[in-house]
């Protein structure tokens, strides 16, 4: 079987065998997904599943006064809405286009059909389903526990890991939304990383100048979500 979209990957499409992804590759759609296109809210039925290739969605945790702040972030090496493939879901956080990005689209009932039928994609789900769970209760505790600076290098870095550019564009209020802070700790905080000649920030925009500067600031909570997700879903 000739494998769809060879030029943009998803590693959970990657570890499928041409039989397995065959049992449902002919219902998958590559579409665009803007930034700031909002996919689901909380309490939307999950009826598609997204496989990202080369940006960022985050999933936001929202309170009832209006305030947010990310709880997760998926790219190419997973898959938004993916336990609908098990059985009927509804979303627990919004989910929403962080960075512009690619993404193969499936529904929810087309890949459930290919679910029951292979061993294979039950278990990627499974370990997909706890590596997304890590990442969510390190975010908490990060949330939580460390400096607006740390919690800012560590995404950064955790984007740069998913897109296929330096430069990553980003409106003041959704990094205060992502970050849980007032923009003005935002502007702060990113002047005082582009003085440490980690980034070059304009409105709007931020170049990842030396990620190696990032990954000094970052906090632990980096290291622990990217050794969970290759530990649970390695590199074919």
């Amino acid at each position: 079987m000739q494998r769809p979209f060879p030029t943009v990957q998803n590693r959970l499409l990657d570890a499928l065998s041409d039989e397995d992804l065959g049992l449902f590759a002919s219902q998958l759609t590559l579409i665009d997904l803007e930034r700031g296109r909002l996919l689901y809210d909380p309490g939307d039925r999950i009826d598609t599943v997204y496989f990202p290739h080369d940006g960022v969605i985050s999933l936001m945790t929202l309170m009832e006064n209006g305030a947010a702040i990310e709880s997760a972030t998926i790219g190419r090496e997973g898959a938004l809405g993916l336990m609908a493939a098990v059985a009927p879901r509804q979303s627990l956080s919004r989910a929403i286009v962080q960075t512009p990005t690619r993404a193969a689209r499936i529904s929810a009932a087309h890949l459930h059909e290919a679910w029951e039928k292979s061993p294979r994609i039950r278990d990627l789900v499974d370990r997909h389903t706890e590596a997304l769970f890590g990442h969510a209760i390190q975010s908490v505790a990060c949330n939580a526990l460390h400096s607006v600076e740390a919690r800012f290098c560590r995404w950064l870095l955790t984007c740069h890991d998913r897109i296929s550019t330096n430069t990553v564009a980003l409106t003041q209020e959704f990094l205060a939304d992502m970050l849980g802070v007032q923009r003005t700790t935002v502007t702060a905080v990113a002047r005082a990383l582009q003085a440490k000649g980690a980034i070059r920030y304009r409105r709007g925009v931020v170049d990842i100048i030396d990620r190696a500067v990032l990954e000094q600031l970052a906090c632990e909570c980096y290291g622990v979500i990217r050794r969970t997700y290759e530990r649970l879903l390695p590199e074919e």
